[in-house]
């Protein structure tokens, strides 16, 4: 595997490739294996992305080292290698594997087949985002049953906006009846306030400064944080 990961890719490597996946029933966890994921959010805690081969949302665990931060974008194709033991084990996050090495970047991918994948993993309105009241729960009542991660498509909004008193980054949207606030884990989110000199984006505002209409929100749950694990958004994402 790559120690680190491309920024640039060859022309049509990314549509080749995922042409090329061999389908299967349910993602691949054995140690050492390959995924061929299509990148939905990068984080430094870990990366979410469709496994092309079988279409399900995996989060892989990658060790980005300190002088090369996660770099991956929306929509990227990247290949990553399970470590010999995955660590399939954590109760707050099912869909969680470990990497060993660095994403090997691909291409990037766009248009009709990946607006068929967001489509079909867009998560079903439900009462609460991510099954559960609140903005957090104790990490003790997570039981492996309940995903970690959600396709949201917002039926009100976004709006992403800054708080006044600790000027951290929010979203907020409605999705059914409910009316939902979230905490931002994305630099880039945080930077488009930044550069648009605002403390409040939504509408056509908002689509101007993210440069696409936005369409859906990745929420995550977060790794625990002092015995809690929280619900986060970790991208804006357009519709392909």
């Amino acid at each position: 595997m790559a120690q680190r990961s491309t920024r640039t890719p060859r022309n049509g490597t990314a549509r080749d490739v995922a042409r090329a996946v061999k389908r299967r029933d349910q993602v691949a966890i054995e140690g050492g294996t390959t995924l061929t994921l299509l990148v939905l959010a990068c984080h430094v805690e870990d990366t979410t992305g469709i496994d092309l081969a079988s279409g399900a949302m995996v989060r892989v665990r990658v060790a980005w080292p300190a002088e090369h931060q996660p770099d991956l974008a929306p929509f990227d194709v990247v290949e990553t290698q399970l470590a010999d033991e995955p660590e399939r084990d954590d109760l707050a996050q099912p869909e969680a594997v470990t990497a060993i090495g660095l994403p090997r970047h691909l291409g990037t991918l766009h248009g009709r087949n990946v607006r068929q994948l967001l489509t079909r993993l867009s998560a079903p309105i439900e009462e609460h985002v991510l099954g559960f009241p609140g903005a957090a729960a104790p990490y003790w009542e997570f039981r492996g049953y309940r995903p970690s991660l959600a396709l949201i498509e917002p039926t009100k909004g976004p709006v992403l906006f800054r708080r006044i008193g600790d000027r951290t980054t929010w979203v907020r949207f409605g999705w059914g009846r409910s009316d939902n606030w979230l905490p931002v884990e994305d630099p880039q989110l945080e930077r488009t306030l930044d550069v648009a000199r605002r403390d409040r984006l939504l509408g056509k505002d908002l689509a101007a400064a993210l440069g696409f209409k936005p369409t859906y929100l990745m929420a995550a749950v977060s790794s625990p944080r002092d015995g809690h694990c929280y619900k986060t958004v970790r991208a804006i994402l357009p519709r392909s």
